[in-house]
């Protein structure tokens, strides 16, 4: 069967590196994994999986969003914003176990199906078309959430969050694929997963060797 080679349209890389990293007490996107820096790691990740270019959303050198205190979709947001992309590849910054073999699969998936497309129970990487469902999303419920905030900000009120992702997927066209390997899906946020990661990486490389 033929292939419509419109639909493989140039796809945006982004790596959400805008957290705080509290539970881990570091830059997460400075951790050191193997030769590289979980920032590094995910940009050539992204690239090898088919992105055309690779975007940072948040942190040190990475784009600021045009919302402040919205989440990773305020990021997401802003990246669309400005670079009009026709689609996203989405990965965060503590996942060092995701490959490009992975991502690519997420991808072509999502290429394939023209709908926003995720791993089972991970609403995170994420392939996202930037359709009309999307920019309708952002119009409507990203503003809305936007209000709210401004609102809690003049009362003084403190835990300011964003829409989250889930609630964008619950409103476009979506498809849920399994993993080859769920490993890839083990993100860090403390010390401790950190090092079991890094454990798992190890037994990786002595399986392969």
């Amino acid at each position: 069967m033929s292939v419509d080679n419109t639909l493989f349209q140039p796809c945006l890389g982004v790596v959400l590196a805008g957290g705080k990293s509290s539970r881990m007490g570091e830059n997460k996107a400075n951790l050191q994994r193997e030769t590289q820096d979980m920032l590094s790691y995910s940009k050539s990740v992204l690239k090898s999986a088919g992105s055309s270019h690779v975007i940072v959303s948040g942190g040190e050198k990475g784009i600021d969003d045009l919302v402040a205190n919205m989440g990773p979709l305020g990021g997401i947001q802003s990246i669309i914003e400005q670079f009009k992309p026709k689609s996203l590849l989405i990965l965060p910054v503590d996942l060092p176990l995701m490959t490009s073999g992975e991502l690519a699969a997420l991808k072509q998936v999502g290429e394939l199906s023209q709908r926003a497309c995720y791993f089972t129970d991970n609403f995170l990487p994420l392939y996202l078309p930037v359709n009309a469902f999307v920019e309708q999303f952002f119009q409507q419920s990203l503003f809305r959430e936007h209000a709210q905030v401004a609102s809690k900000k003049s009362t003084g009120k403190r835990n300011l969050s964003g829409p989250s992702v889930r609630s964008l997927l619950a409103q476009i066209p979506h498809n849920a694929i399994k993993p080859k390997n769920d490993q890839c899906l083990f993100n860090t946020n403390t010390p401790e997963q950190w090092q079991q990661a890094k454990q798992l990486l190890s037994l990786q490389r002595k399986s392969h060797v």
